[in-house]
């Protein structure tokens, strides 16, 4: 059914406007876009009277045009319009409006888009069109006059395809040094003091409606190659965290099964555009067809892509920059288990002491609520688990109780805008100790175990669909936990109280690992190591409700030294050879942590205990319910 032209306009406003609501965390200040008409943000006046300058894609059901990827990209940052705006536009000046990040003009060869980071912006007309060479406004590049870059800032970079159209490469040689070229900008932009620079790959310029078809078609797909062969070269070269966007890939994928990603089936989409402008115009899809709608087409003209194409390049570069802020939850997952094995233990010590020479068997089962908030550079997350642990102690003396436990716990996190489904397996074994003289008294537990990431699914949005990518991979996990403390109260006091310090050691590697289809967004990651190291203060206290009843409860305040930001090293699958690292999680300096526990002796020497667990810091909380029984022999 044919949409009226006020509803599709409504839907694509209240698109951009959910992605403004709902945008997901961003370690970014800002964004600063360089290139050519691929991301022009409308440079030149829109002769048709529209309030925005032209940009070089369709036009909406409303008259105005679509945004192009990084003004989507902004908007799913956080960013407002004004900053992704054009930087030296005519209509800005005339009409007193302030410039925005958006330096990248239409008709841009690679060597003006260095200068217009280096040197001077000029918005002038390309060739080909009316009053070609007439420079409409020119002012200093971003970098020029010993300028500097926002370091906190992420860089977005297209060019090349015009030194292609312009003539310019006609060569395997011309299109490596072009290639080169456009790596200078990502270049000037590091010496200038840049650390994020997002560069697009050229696309198959042979899969254009402009070429599809003709002779040039293979030599152009060929040179396109070349291109960024020494693209990519020469961005290993720049050191920065330099993201390099496989855009012909994704464009082919696109191209090769199109109904994934909402592109019209049984269609001609290469050789046929929306708007007619330098191509045949498709008669369904296209401006004047039987249906007219450019989210189904792929181009709007001979070679610029139309809103479909904008907003998957757009989603492709945002699942990027996502990534690292829902996979360093990975290592924080194995330290829950952690924690939560480590309460197992002290839920446990609670338990009246068996008598001198005899064992203690005990076994518990709970359930784990793990909930992270949204961070500068990490995602929100929801996590879920339960576990199962069996040990046993024996009594040494009258002052020690050794023991051994082991247990195995399952989670569940669901994380980021589209909720990515990551589980692990904890293994885990202890050997614990405890000491008690007179009021003084000490615990102790070394902890290891091997940690099974076996099925992790990271979702991303891409068009109007959604894409999965999969992954596995092992890590391991060691820990060490000690309390001193002094009861207040002499032994057989029905009440204790007794503050006691507290020393957590707990060490995790996640193993890295490639996902696994080898599509354009598969990426692979690097290991992560994660050690926290920790001191407290607390009050453990208990009191006898019955004889045969006592209830316990804990309450400590503890610092985390180990609280830098955790970065991922991360590389797209297809491009192996080009990493980069991103922000991810950062642990909170302080956390608080309580329990409440009840014990209660079924028969002499067979006690039933229940508990639960709560921990807090500025965007943690932990929360665990268990259930145990011990017996004496």
């Amino acid at each position: 059914m044919r949409r009226p032209a006020f509803l599709r306009a409504t839907l694509c406003l209240l698109t951009l406007a959910c992605h403004q609501a709902m945008a997901a965390p961003s370690p970014y200040s800002s964004l600063y876009v360089f290139g050519d008409s691929l991301a022009d943000a409308g440079q030149f006046p829109d002769l048709s009277g529209s309030a925005q300058g032209l940009r070089f894609t369709n036009r909406q059901a409303n008259g105005e045009y679509a945004p192009v990827s990084p003004m989507i990209l902004a908007g799913k940052l956080g960013f407002s319009g004004s900053v992704t705006g054009p930087s030296t536009s005519l209509s800005n000046l005339l009409q007193g409006r302030p410039d925005g990040n958006n330096w990248a003009v239409g008709g841009y060869t690679t060597q003006q888009v260095l200068e217009a980071i280096t040197d001077t912006s000029q918005a002038v007309i390309p060739p080909g069109r009316l009053g070609a060479g007439l420079v409409l406004r020119e002012r200093p590049g971003y970098l020029a006059n010993g300028g500097r870059a926002d370091p906190n800032a992420l860089y977005y970079l297209t060019g090349g395809g015009n030194d292609f159209l312009q003539g310019l490469v006609n060569s395997p040689a011309s299109a490596a040094a072009a290639g080169a070229r456009l790596a200078a900008s990502a270049q000037a932009l590091q010496q200038g003091g840049a650390r994020y620079i997002m560069v697009w790959l050229l696309p198959d310029l042979g899969q254009t409606p402009n070429f599809s078809g003709t002779p040039q078609q293979a030599p152009l797909s060929q040179l396109s190659s070349v291109f960024n062969q020494a693209l990519l070269t020469q961005l290993r070269q720049v050191d920065a965290q330099v993201i390099p966007l496989n855009v012909p890939g994704l464009l082919g994928e696109a191209l090769n099964d199109p109904g994934q990603f909402g592109l019209a089936t049984g269609q001609n989409l290469v050789g046929t555009c929306y708007s007619g402008e330098g191509c045949t115009a498709n008669p369904v899809y296209g401006v004047n067809g039987t249906n007219p709608d450019p989210s189904r087409l792929l181009f709007n003209d001979s070679v610029h892509p139309t809103i479909a194409g904008q907003q998957l390049i757009a989603d492709y570069a945002y699942s990027i920059l996502a990534a690292p802020w829902e996979l360093t939850l990975l290592p924080e997952m194995a330290q829950a288990s952690v924690r939560a094995h480590q309460d197992e233990l002290r839920n446990q010590w609670q338990t009246p002491w068996q008598g001198i020479g005899q064992w203690q068997a005990f076994v518990a089962t709970g359930a784990q609520d793990l909930d992270f908030g949204s961070q500068r550079s990490a995602a929100s997350g929801d996590g879920r688990g339960y576990n199962l642990t069996l040990g046993g102690s024996y009594r040494l003396d009258e002052a020690w109780r050794v023991g051994i436990a082991a247990g195995a716990y399952r989670q569940k996190l669901e994380a980021g805008q589209r909720d990515s489904d990551y589980k692990l397996d904890s293994y885990l074994a202890s050997a614990f100790a405890q000491y008690k003289r007179d009021r003084w008294w000490a615990d102790g537990a070394l902890t290891a175990g091997h940690l099974n990431y076996d099925d992790l699914k990271r979702n991303f949005a891409l068009g109007p669909a959604e894409r999965t990518e999969k992954g596995d991979t092992d890590g391991e996990a060691c820990a060490f936990s000690a309390r001193l403390g002094y009861n207040l109260a002499v032994d057989d006091s029905t009440w204790q109280l007794a503050p006691f310090l507290s020393a957590d050691y707990a060490r995790v590697k996640v193993d890295g690992y490639d996902e696994k289809s080898g599509r354009s967004t598969a990426m692979g990651f690097d290991d992560q190591d994660r050690t926290s190291r920790r001191l407290g203060a607390g009050l453990l206290g208990s009191v006898q409700l019955l004889p045969g009843t006592r209830l316990s409860a804990e309450v400590a305040r503890e610092h985390e030294f180990e609280d830098d930001r955790q970065d991922l090293t991360l590389h797209m699958a297809t491009l192996q050879d080009n990493d980069f690292t991103l922000a991810g999680y950062t642990p909170a300096s302080n956390l608080t942590r309580a329990s409440l526990g009840v014990s209660h002796q079924l028969l002499p020497g067979v006690n039933l205990r229940g508990n639960y667990n709560w921990r807090k810091s500025d965007e943690l909380t932990q929360q665990g319910v268990s259930l145990g029984v011990s017996l004496d022999f």
